[in-house]
């Protein structure tokens, strides 16, 4: 063995099987302690009811009872990480530190600052590749480049895919389970209160067994995938993203899984699309890792140009967005789901994203940062890339005159009205052909009190056609 002791350092892989860091650790080390870090740094920047603490604090749970069953134990930081990984491995005596990697600008910097001080005290860093199947520059173009454009990419991701099958093993962790080292001391995992958070009810079952509940409930209506997932209102979604985020599933044994069932011809047209979505979340992963200035500007530089709206009148539009009082049933009904459950079904997610920058004018990164602040399965990678495909600033984003009309879109995705209804009470007794657009029917009892919309559709369209003319001229200027 190479190491005599050391440390697993998990982060968004919260599980105990098929795991990187901790198969390697096993396999070189005579004892491997796990810790867990509630850094500090970033959840002072959290509210108290912010549901991701919610989910990581059961999913913990969850994976320290599962190390247990194999005779290890988690130990648990409440401490900026940075501090606490080197203090924890000098205090263990370890020899390294394993952990998996993260490709979020951030996290890259904090690792690097870990490594740097490990090393300063003569201890090795070693991270893996855990939460895609494919990371940084695995998937390059013929000219060695990174692809800006998602097809070529899932084309040359599943090519790699069929000539590099060993992607999809499995890291084994139970048949190494007699090096674990027992904790140094036997306190209790901290409450939430102890962190300084309140439990929020997270809409979603969690730990290893709620993701493999819900990943087997999902395979069991697959084939309907990609029928169902424009729908919010029926369950035709995997419901695995908050799990995807947070490892508490393993992605190589989802790509297994569906690789095998299109292996004898199952799953329908559903299993080739949930596996597009799957490389969907690992294009924009490279393209975060690849172009990192994408969290906070434009991935085409020259759409950095367009003047958004700003000011009082700005101010107030986007509080109506953000409390979904839009006058649109569909927005409102999405905004009100985000804020009620932490969840937004994706449909909606390029919906209200498009309805915030096209028509009302505002800056995209307004609503990603609301998003980043209310999503309970927010992944930086996915959050940009998607908004900023919707309002057309970044790679294969859609044109910036293809505008979705908020009512075409409710009348097509929820017909009947049932989501709007869910969502919207107050709209709950109006028809299915009168709920999508309201004001343009006679506001009777159920629909007093419901707002009149904020913005008219056409009008607003203009107005971002005339918007994005900046973008058109430095485009074509010689």
């Amino acid at each position: 063995m190479t190491f005599n002791k050391s440390l697993v350092w998990f982060r968004r892989d919260l599980r105990a099987y098929d795991h990187a860091s901790l198969h390697h650790a096993l396999t070189s080390s005579a004892q491997v302690y796990c810790v867990f870090v509630y850094d500090t740094t970033m959840l002072e920047q959290l509210a108290r009811d912010d549901r991701r603490v919610s989910f990581i604090h059961a999913s913990i749970a969850a994976l320290d009872a599962g190390l247990r069953e194999m005779g290890g134990a988690l130990i648990v930081r409440h401490a900026d990480a940075v501090e606490a990984i080197p203090a924890l491995a000098a205090g263990l005596g370890v020899d390294a530190v394993f952990t998996n990697n993260d490709y979020e600008p951030g996290a890259i910097a904090r690792d690097l600052e870990v490594a740097a001080r490990l090393e300063a005290d003569g201890r090795a860093f070693h991270s893996y590749k855990d939460q895609v199947i494919f990371e940084k520059d695995e998937v390059l173009t013929l000219a060695g480049k990174p692809f800006p454009v998602f097809t070529p990419y899932k084309n040359a991701w599943l090519k790699r895919l069929a000539a590099h099958p060993d992607s999809l093993a499995p890291f084994a962790v139970e048949p190494y389970a007699s090096q674990f080292a027992a904790p140094p001391d036997s306190s209790p995992l901290p409450s939430l209160a102890q962190l300084g958070f309140d439990p929020v009810d997270t809409h979603v079952a969690t730990g290893m067994d709620g993701a493999a509940a819900i990943f087997d409930g999902f395979l069991e209506r697959i084939e309907h995938y990609a029928a169902a997932r424009d729908y919010p209102a029926v369950a035709g979604t995997s419901g695995l993203s908050v799990h995807l985020r947070f490892g508490t599933i393993s992605i190589r044994h989802l790509v297994r899984t569906v690789q095998a069932m299109l292996g004898y011809g199952g799953g329908g047209a559903g299993a080739p699309a949930w596996l597009s979505e799957l490389v969907w979340r690992e294009f924009y992963a490279m393209i975060l890792f690849r172009h990192p200035h994408v969290g906070e500007r434009s991935f085409k530089p020259a759409y950095d140009a367009i003047e958004w709206e700003s000011g009082p009148a700005a101010d107030a539009l986007f509080a109506a967005w953000c409390d979904g009082r839009t006058g649109y049933p569909l927005v409102d009904a999405a905004m009100a789901q985000i804020n009620q459950t932490g969840f937004m079904h994706n449909r909606l997610r390029m919906v209200t994203a498009s309805f915030l920058v096209k028509d009302l004018g505002i800056d995209w990164r307004w609503g990603e940062r609301y998003f980043a602040r209310k999503l309970i399965d927010y992944e930086m990678a996915s959050n940009t890339g998607g908004w900023q495909w919707a309002a057309s600033t970044g790679c294969d984003a859609q044109p910036y005159f293809r505008i979705f009309n908020p009512v075409t879109q409710s009348e097509r995705f929820d017909p009947d009205g049932d989501f709007i209804r869910r969502y919207v009470p107050q709209l709950a007794s109006m028809s299915r052909r009168e709920i999508h657009a309201p004001w343009l029917h006679e506001r009777k009892g159920a629909a007093r009190g419901y707002p009149a919309p904020v913005v008219a559709h056409d009008e607003a369209r203009k107005k971002t056609l005339a918007r994005f003319d900046v973008v058109k001229a430095a485009v074509t200027r010689p």
